[in-house]
């Protein structure tokens, strides 16, 4: 039994390493900017890189909140979340970027240290999202990934207008 958990907790390593990957990535397209920079906005309808750390930073705290409720509760049901809604995103805006992608980085590294610990049977704890029909907790992982994974696409277009970086992390 032991040996089945272990595979099962290794079949989600992938996911693991691509949440940590894609902090470093919101840091790296971040890296070597100014406030002011980081705040600009490309497109005056559309976020500024600092403003997707900022959404990166709350929706993270939504899916770890949504992971908490899940191991906790029989199949909770689980409110969708509007970025539009949120007092807390404004807020955020108002803090230092390097404080946010600090604190972002911090949150991540604890959200991957729980979703390591979990056994197989927890990884299949679910809950009840108006959105979707099934709702586990690999399968918000991979929801969170793919959406996180859009802002980062984001991101590196703005990047590309407000200075010149290197792709192997450098300045």
């Amino acid at each position: 039994m032991a040996r089945l958990a272990e595979e099962i907790r290794e079949d989600h390593r992938p996911l693991l390493e691509r949440l940590k990957a894609q902090a470093i990535d919101v840091n790296r397209l971040a890296e070597g900017l100014t406030e002011q920079e980081l705040l600009r906005r490309v497109d005056p309808d559309r976020w500024s890189l600092k403003e997707l750390a900022c959404h990166l930073m709350v929706i993270q705290a939504v899916f770890s909140r949504r992971v908490a409720a899940m191991l906790e509760q029989e199949d909770p049901i689980l409110a969708s979340y509007d970025p539009d809604e949120d007092a807390e995103f404004d807020r955020l805006k108002k803090r230092p970027a390097a404080a946010i992608l600090s604190q972002f980085q911090a949150d991540r590294a604890a959200f991957i240290r729980l979703l390591d610990s979990l056994g197989a049977a927890q990884w299949r704890r679910s809950g009840q999202h108006p959105e979707f029909d099934r709702y586990d907790i690999r399968f918000l992982v991979e929801y969170l990934l793919y959406h996180e994974a859009h802002h980062i696409y984001q991101m590196f277009w703005l990047r590309k207008d407000l200075a010149a970086f290197a792709l192997d992390g450098r300045v």
